[in-house]
């Protein structure tokens, strides 16, 4: 009898113990998204902290875990080095993947961008995007083809900016990837 009891409770040492392990893991995994969305967080802040981030970058981040891919297209190379230098200072990150692109030196394309930035920011219905520091519609301009990122508060305004880009000679294409985000 004495074995079979010892037996029932190493069983039930064993049950207790895997059903403890699972909060565990439940908090493991809570840690891990609190600290991927405090990651992301001081991505977002060291990536807009940035001296010469202006209207003509586009830098976007993917969090994955403790890695950090960055993404986008930048007139300047010290800022494609500078974004994955803010970012792989943060504590917690492991790994940084900079596929920033840098945007090909021309002077046709610096042209376009300063027609384009006062074709658009300079439109009275567009108008309330230009205050701040950080311009919510970015101008990307590659080879005279040019591409709208950012955000925007309506619809009326994103095809209002993909307008006013289409009115401006010099440009091959207009891609207009504005986002809407409802207030």
């Amino acid at each position: 009898m004495k074995p079979r009891l010892l037996t029932l409770t190493i069983s039930g040492l064993i049950f207790a113990m895997l059903g403890a392990s699972q909060p565990m893991n439940a908090q493991r995994d809570e840690a891990s998204a609190k600290s991927q969305a405090r990651i992301t967080k001081e991505v977002r802040h060291e990536l807009l902290m940035l001296p010469w981030f202006g209207v003509f970058d586009n830098i976007a981040y993917k969090v994955d875990g403790y890695n950090v891919t960055l993404l986008g297209q930048v007139v300047r190379p010290s800022l494609k080095s500078d974004a994955e230098n803010a970012v792989k200072h943060i504590e917690g990150v492991e790994k940084v993947d900079n596929q920033i692109e840098v945007l090909p030196t021309s002077p046709m394309d610096d042209r376009l961008r300063r027609r384009l930035f006062r074709a658009i920011y300079g439109y009275p219905g567009l108008q309330k995007y230009e205050l701040g520091v950080q311009k919510p519609i970015r101008i990307i301009v590659k080879n005279g083809h040019v591409s709208l990122e950012g955000v925007v508060d309506s619809e009326a305004d994103k095809n209002l900016a993909g307008l006013r880009a289409n009115t401006i000679s010099g440009t091959f294409s207009v891609t207009n990837n504005l986002q809407v985000v409802p207030n």
